[in-house]
């Protein structure tokens, strides 16, 4: 039996639900007398919104094409293409979360090997024309050509395997090193993945030199063709360039830089960095050979599973957030006030501006300050106008649209006014008096408060109806998850405003009750004051600081505090100590670190600072005694699940889902964990088990 047919056997059970992506070919006569192409294209028969991935089934169909075009000789070079807007989004995830054994896993991965393949293996050259998204196996399938063109205009260019867990296994880390040298290469093979994913575009790949040319999307494939008829005449030399970089030192740097943000937490990466490193001086047999091993352990590892359930979660359930009303009811926003105008304030402004295109005007006590936070504003839009994110007419254009005001007189015609000013009830209960008094009665009124109550805060308005929470996260560019919280009073209307408004924004948003503190700051207090209260026991604050390494967690908790600031983190705990007193309390220590003025324990070098460190020693505040790293870690861990399990009894938020999706996108959650609820069930620590629908498949 040959091992095309091994591997049908293998595989025949778990393909049976696959949407298969046909390879479609027809005959092209090249320009320019070159002879004819035998162009493919990948199409599995849906538009732009169920993208061509890679299944068994699509496989075969595949090889089977190019088994047709090895047998001709009548061809001058061979082509792949996708349907429109997309190339090719890589391996079906639901088959590939389906396979059982580890052989099912080796025979997908060697199937997809032996048949990318030979499309750089053929007599003739081979072309593939990136028209549309290119992602994980389907930009795999453009490297194992001879030559590349791509559009303009493609949007999405990335290997992400690394962000679920797995690795590029059907030649990525084989081939692009070589192509693009190694440090561009774990750029896009590990740095971008764990990077919130990071996307590159079509302009960047070719900058990179994954493609060998651009063209404009309205005549890309017309233009590619008459570039590889020019290539196939030898009219045409592709030049690349050497990579004399000293390899070993790139994939030891990029190691080290691994370590410092997973410490080892996650696999997948560090799998990635061996294939790599191993690429220098394996042969080809020898290097797919090796990605097929790598990706069989990965396939039936944990970590696959859970990254899956992650990336359900903000591919579905953020597009389609729980209890958001009907968004027919949202109201159009032509004119959007901002109340403050410093850095969060400034932020808001600059991406209400970019993304509603819009006026924003902000306001604040004094010229000083208006006119910092506007130019601000146009600072940032300079600095996107140099990256050439947009062009001099927008950045004019966006520069004219943010506009200060010492009065709120200019609120009169604004259809949403969010405020950004101090954390104090009193201040913004003034601020909303003040506004209300001067927009119209439907003006939507939205606070970004990070802890108070929207029901105190609203209610000695007219119109309580008309106020929302708007919770954004720091960086506001940068943070995807937008928190948007209901009040006793508020409307459907207003909601429903907020979440159009999100949505536009391009953030994740996530409904949640008005409750202290809501969901991510809550849970995050929780955290850093089980560690806080170990310190002060008298555990050391290294030891505490790196109990929870083995999580890969974006920052360590001192870390965190130093970013979000002793004084915020102060006190959001006193709010939460003042709303649930037997769960959340307040550090004495941390006052008096307070009291110094100090922006945390780390000095600017970001080593500890003994003088700060000094005010936690001693376990003064406690008889309980030091713990080891592993009993602080269970501590928190026991905490938190305790209060995610009191803030599901709560209503905090509709189901456990949409805890994960907080912590996510909200605290940087790892995703190689699966979100906090089900991590909390697999380690026995939740009892009794959270039991998060859609995720049994992960193992325990």
């Amino acid at each position: 039996m040959s091992e095309i047919e091994t591997w049908r056997g293998l595989l025949s059970e778990r393909s049976s639900d696959e949407v298969v992506t046909k390879a479609l070919v027809r005959d092209v006569q090249l320009p320019y007398g070159a002879g004819t192409m035998a162009l493919i294209t990948l199409d599995n028969g849906f538009d732009h919104t169920k993208p061509n991935t890679f299944g068994p089934r699509g496989l075969f169909a595949l090889n089977g094409a190019l088994s047709e075009i090895a047998e001709r000789t009548d061809l001058a070079a061979v082509g792949v293409t996708g349907k429109p807007f997309i190339f090719a989004v890589g391996a079906d995830l639901k088959g590939a979360a389906a396979l059982t054994t580890r052989e099912e896993a080796l025979a997908i991965g060697a199937l997809g090997h032996h048949v990318f393949r030979r499309l750089g293996e053929l007599p003739i050259p081979s072309f593939a024309f990136v028209n549309g998204a290119a992602m994980g196996g389907g930009l795999e399938v453009a490297l194992h050509c001879a030559y590349r063109t791509i559009s303009s205009g493609v949007p999405a260019v990335a290997l992400p395997e690394c962000f679920l867990g797995l690795v590029p296994g059907w030649g990525g880390t084989q081939l692009l090193p070589h192509l693009i040298g190694p440090a561009n290469a774990i750029k896009l093979i590990i740095e971008n993945p764990l990077s919130q994913n990071r996307m590159i575009k079509g302009k960047e790949a070719y900058e990179l030199g994954v493609a060998d040319a651009m063209f404009e999307p309205a005549d890309f494939l017309e233009e590619s063709l008459r570039w590889a008829a020019r290539v196939v005449k030898g009219e045409l030399a592709v030049e690349r360039p050497s990579h004399d970089e000293d390899w070993d030192k790139t994939v030891a740097d990029a190691r080290f830089l691994v370590d410092m943000k997973l410490r080892g937490a996650s696999p997948a990466p560090y799998r990635a960095l061996d294939l790599i490193a191993q690429a220098r001086t394996a042969s080809r047999d020898e290097g797919f050979a090796a990605e097929d091993q790598a990706l069989a352990d990965l396939l039936m590892g944990d970590e696959l599973r859970a990254g899956l359930y992650s990336f359900d979660l903000v591919q579905r359930r953020a597009k389609r957030p729980a209890g958001a009303p009907d968004r027919s009811l949202a109201r159009k926003i032509t004119k959007v006030g901002v109340v403050g105008a410093g850095l969060m304030a400034s932020q808001m402004a600059l991406l209400f501006a970019r993304r509603l295109e819009v006026p924003v005007v902000l306001t604040d006590l004094d010229q000083a300050r208006l006119d910092k936070g506007v130019g601000y504003v146009h600072a940032e839009v300079d600095k996107l106008l140099g990256k050439g994110r947009v062009s001099a007419d927008q950045a004019n254009r966006l520069k004219a649209l943010v506009t200060g005001s010492l009065t709120k007189d200019a609120f009169a015609d604004a259809d949403f006014v969010i405020e950004a000013v101090f954390e104090d009830l009193a201040v913004k209960k003034q601020v909303f008096a003040e506004v209300e008094a001067v927009v119209s009665a439907e003006c939507v009124l939205a606070t970004n408060t990070s802890s108070l109550s929207l029901t105190e805060m609203g209610a000695d308005l007219e119109h309580p109806e008309r106020l929302v929470g708007f919770h954004f996260f720091n960086p506001v560019a940068v943070m995807p998850l937008l928190e948007i919280i209901r009040g006793a009073a508020t409307d459907d209307a207003t909601l429903a405003t907020a979440f159009a408004v999100g949505k536009t924004l391009k953030k994740s948003s996530v409904l949640v009750k008005d409750a202290p503190a809501f969901v991510v700051n809550r849970l995050l207090t929780c955290f850093m004051g089980e560690v806080v209260a170990a310190v002060d026991e008298g555990t050391p604050l290294e030891v505490a600081e790196h109990a929870l390494d083995g999580l890969g967690l974006p920052m360590t908790p001192f870390a965190l505090l130093q970013l979000v600031g002793p004084a915020v983190g102060l006190h959001v705990a006193e709010t939460l100590h003042e709303a649930f007193p037997d769960r959340f309390g307040v550090s004495e220590n941390m006052a008096k670190l307070v009291a110094t003025g100090k922006p945390g324990v780390y000095r600017p070098d970001f080593t500890l600072d003994p003088e700060a460190v000094a005010l936690f020693s001693g376990g003064s505040a406690s008889t309980a005694g030091p713990s080891t790293a592993e009993q602080v870690r269970d501590r928190v861990l026991a905490a938190l699940a305790r209060e995610i399990r009191i803030m599901l009894d709560e209503g905090v938020v509709a189901a456990p889902q949409d805890i994960d999706l907080c912590m996510i996108l909200g605290a940087g959650w790892p995703f190689h964990l699966g979100g906090i609820t089900p991590y909390l069930d697999r380690t026995g620590i939740a009892q009794p088990r959270f039991l998060v629908p859609g995720i049994a498949s992960v193992p325990a």
